[in-house]
């Protein structure tokens, strides 16, 4: 009996646990992101105010329009996309947030396979 108490304290101590998450204070601001990409860690930085982001990657700029769709998710879509793949809007979900970063999972918009990734904010706008 006193493993079974023990065991629904424990339950109940997790079940109430929410991880933080101040969405609003990441809906502006500039932003880095490190990546895996083939076997280099590579960087970019985006500026994002509201319902514009701009991408800075290996030198080059791109702007995405954000569609927000609740406090903590948004979909995001090139502006000016070069080919098809470019075409495809993603979507993100801010999972969690602590201090200046954010865990968020994100996919093409239509595709079931989700990668997770952390954005740092290193500026407010």
């Amino acid at each position: 009996m006193r493993k079974i108490s023990i065991v629904f304290l424990l339950f109940l101590l997790t079940a109430c646990y929410e991880p933080e998450r101040n969405c609003d204070y990441f809906r502006n601001g500039t932003f880095k992101f490190e990546a895996l990409v083939g076997t280099e860690l590579e960087t970019t930085t985006f500026v994002r105010n509201d319902s514009i982001e701009i991408d800075y990657f290996r030198g080059k700029s791109d702007t995405s329009a954000i569609r927000w769709i609740n406090d903590c998710e948004y979909i995001v879509k090139k502006v000016n996309p070069k080919n098809q793949a470019e075409e495809k809007a993603v979507h993100i979900k801010i999972l969690t947030t602590e201090g200046e970063k954010y865990n968020f999972e994100y996919n093409i918009v239509g595709e079931k396979k989700k990668q997770r990734g952390t954005a740092t904010k290193v500026n407010s706008n």
